[in-house]
This record gives structure tokens, sequence and C-alpha cells, in this order.
């Protein structure tokens, strides 16, 4: 249900129209680091260069932040995200990412 949800970070999708808005959605992770990860990966920081571990725990996030936003979304009846925005932190606990717009209904011109 939630794959057939279009995401757009414009507040018009071309070729639709919006015909309903429901409000706003969120999609919300935390993911923490792997102790052992973490240790191999702040060594890295001592040489500089990318942080592979730390790029890939992003993206998983990212993805996740995404999925449950569609989700968000259908639940409302939405067949669409508009304006979607991403938030992200880092903490003790790990690494927040927030993905957020507005539901709407869209129809085909």
């Amino acid at each position: 249900m939630s794959e057939k949800v279009l995401i757009a970070t414009t507040e018009s999708i071309a070729g639709y129209r919006t015909v309903e808005t429901f409000g706003e959605v969120f999609g919300l992770t935390t993911r923490s680091r792997n102790v052992v990860s973490s240790f191999g990966q702040s060594i890295k920081t001592l040489v500089g260069g990318e942080i592979k571990g730390y790029t890939k725990l992003q993206d998983t996030a990212r993805d996740e932040a995404i999925d449950r936003l569609k989700t968000a979304a259908a639940k409302l009846g939405a067949n669409a995200v508009v304006m979607m925005r991403f938030d992200s932190s880092s903490g003790a606990i790990g690494d927040s990412v927030a993905a957020y717009g507005t539901a709407v209904k869209i129809e085909k011109n």
C-alpha cells in the first residue's frame, strides 16, 4: 500500500493536481551504532576520509524514515506527500532521522 505513495520535495507535482489535503505526516527512526563498528570508525577519524559505516547507517535510517512516512500517509488515505524534508540528529543513543511533509491526494490532470 505505501509503495504507491509518491514523494516530492516540491509543493506541486507536474501532471497532477491536489484534490485533498490531509495534513502533516512523519516518518521517524533512531538507529544505534554497533560498539565494535563505532570503535573501528573512530580510528578512521585519525586518518581522515569517508566513514563508510556511518554512511551506511545514514542511508538505512533515511530509507526507513521514508518508508514510515509513506505508511503514515497511506493510513490517512493519501497517495502522495509534498514538501518532504529531512531532519537528523546524532546523540548518545544513536542517529535519529525524521522525514516529514504534507499528505495529499492527487489526480492526473
